[in-house]
């Protein structure tokens, strides 16, 4: 067997693709700036996420700031995440991507139940043109010089299966990288999408991305096991996730949780499933500046991050986590880059934003980034940068913002003034 003869040459491994900046963003009443979907693509960086979907290259008010994170990455702001858009699975899509964006890495979407071909779609598509569509979307992609191309089966757990192995067999015929199997209605189960995605892949012959939402509560559950259906055929799986969680109706599988699960679940501990880039070390700060960004606090039992995950309070817990922490606890609280003491000001603050001014940035410059004596044009160049972030995302700067602004005036300059906030 083909897979046999992989194996002996690759191991395969779990990686993930985080769509807070595409799914999170999207998500009903909740939103965040280009600024802030920059720094969480900067963090997501840090933490060693192999790649974000990053925002739409065909929407007109995404495209300075796609355009200003892929200088940024030019400049080793962000470092070497692949960066990809989301894009319908439709050639106009892709062309006015690649005619606005430097975007060349894609996911490409397209419905693929029979409940959503009969009821979504406003024609009468049959299966083979939802086939034709994907294939002729992944060759003017390819075409037009993407470097990697996913195709998404939205609503893959009602789709029969059958079907998704035609369907992603012919993506991989047209050049596709990946297939992406949508739960998107989070109805699946940890054994049925097991199942089902090891299916796929051993029919298709190409790696998966499971993408799961959270609907019946087991998103994380059901985004492990589907990454192992396709380790076990063979192939690299690549996992959906948001940071917290957070996504539409009940939200996305969260990357903490994800992460945490093959690093120390019996099933796969052990296994070497996870890339060494990854350092979770960096988790804590992704985790708090996101929540803050879109303005929804972490839950108290949340996953690693939230604030009683390494809380004791009942005398036998406490007595058994003061006699040694692993009594009650299965990962240490350093690992998430947790365990520093945070201090809030009591006293004087000079602080920066809208209405601040010259001598208080030029304060707020030597405090948080180190920079003594700024020069008088410089330091007025990111005054106006100040300005317009904070008037964008409503919040006092963050210092991975004003980091940006500093030390990337021009980069920035264009996604605050050509974007839409």
């Amino acid at each position: 067997m083909d897979i046999q003869r992989r194996a002996i040459s690759h191991v395969p491994r779990v990686y993930f693709i985080d769509v807070t900046n595409r799914d999170g963003d999207q998500t009903a009443r909740i939103g965040l700036a280009k600024l802030q979907k920059t720094v969480v693509n900067m963090l997501l960086s840090e933490l060693g996420i192999h790649q974000s979907e990053f925002g739409f290259p065909f929407s007109f008010h995404e495209v300075p700031y796609l355009n200003a994170n892929l200088d940024l990455q030019d400049r080793g702001a962000i470092g070497n995440m692949v960066l990809e858009g989301w894009c319908r699975a439709i050639v106009g899509d892709v062309e006015s991507a690649f005619a606005n964006t430097r975007v060349r890495h894609f996911n490409l979407s397209i419905s693929t139940s029979d409940q959503m071909i009969q009821n979504k779609f406003s024609s009468d598509l049959k299966r083979a043109d939802i086939v034709r569509m994907m294939t002729e979307a992944v060759t003017a992609a390819k075409q037009g010089g993407a470097l990697t191309v996913g195709v998404n089966a939205e609503d893959a757990s009602r789709t029969d299966v059958e079907f998704l192995v035609e369907f992603a067999g012919a993506a991989k015929q047209a050049g596709a990288d990946r297939v992406r199997y949508c739960d998107t209605l989070g109805c699946d189960d940890p054994f049925s999408i097991f199942d089902r995605m090891n299916r796929i892949a051993k029919g298709a012959g190409l790696p998966l991305e499971p993408h799961c939402h959270n609907d019946l509560g087991m998103a994380e559950a059901t985004s492990v096991a589907g990454a192992l259906g396709v380790i076990e055929a063979g192939y690299d799986a690549y996992i959906n996730t948001t940071v917290n969680g957070v996504g539409e109706r009940a939200g996305n599988a969260d990357l903490l949780s994800c992460i945490l699960a093959i690093r120390h679940s019996p099933s796969c501990r052990g296994r070497d499933l996870l890339s060494p880039r990854l350092n979770l070390t960096k988790a804590w700060r992704l985790a708090t500046y996101t929540a803050a960004a879109f303005r929804v606090p972490i839950p108290i039992n949340q996953v690693g991050v939230g604030q009683n995950a390494f809380a004791h309070e009942s005398g036998i817990h406490a007595d058994g986590a003061l006699k040694d922490r692993r009594n009650y606890e299965l990962y240490e609280l350093e690992e998430l880059g947790r365990g520093e003491a945070e201090t809030l000001p009591t006293g004087r603050e000079i602080l920066t934003g809208v209405h601040g001014g010259a001598s208080g940035l030029a304060h707020v410059l030597e405090n948080v980034l180190g920079v003594e004596d700024p020069e008088p044009d410089r330091l007025r160049e990111a005054l106006k940068l100040v300005q317009m972030a904070t008037l964008s995302t409503q919040a006092p700067l963050e210092p991975e913002e004003l980091k940006l602004i500093w030390n990337h005036p021009s980069v920035i300059e264009n996604l605050l003034t050509n974007g839409a906030e």
